[in-house]
């Protein structure tokens, strides 16, 4: 089964980049698509980035332009590449995996234990 294990997280001003990442033990990330999530308090999971196989990426629109995930297959490593950090991007980030070639948001079935990033204005 193995584990996924954030990484990066911490207390940054806004405006700051922070790079999160997400290393994968006892599993591979060949062939599965790669996502990061957040949930803030009080509110839902959702959706942030997803990067599949084939190396395609996807964003939310509340991260887009701002917010850059990629992937290392041979370290089985993600990446979340964040700058312009607004205080709203406060959060639990996690890292999931996919079966999926081309995976949408709810298609993630494997999931990290999170790292909190908090922004303050």
């Amino acid at each position: 089964q193995g584990q996924l294990v954030e990484s990066g997280g911490g207390l940054v001003q806004a405006g700051d980049s922070l790079r999160l990442s997400c290393a994968a033990s006892g599993r591979t990330f060949n062939g599965n698509s790669l996502g990061w999530f957040r949930q803030a308090p009080g509110k839902e999971r959702e959706f942030v980035a997803i990067v599949s196989s084939l190396g395609s990426t996807y964003y939310s629109n509340s991260v887009k332009g701002r917010f850059s995930i990629s992937r290392d297959d041979i370290k089985n490593t993600l990446y979340l590449q964040m700058r312009s950090l607004k205080p709203e991007d406060t959060a639990v980030y996690y890292c999931a995996t996919s079966p999926k070639v081309v995976a949408g948001p709810a298609d993630f079935d494997f999931w990290g234990q999170g790292t909190q990033v908090t922004v303050s204005s």
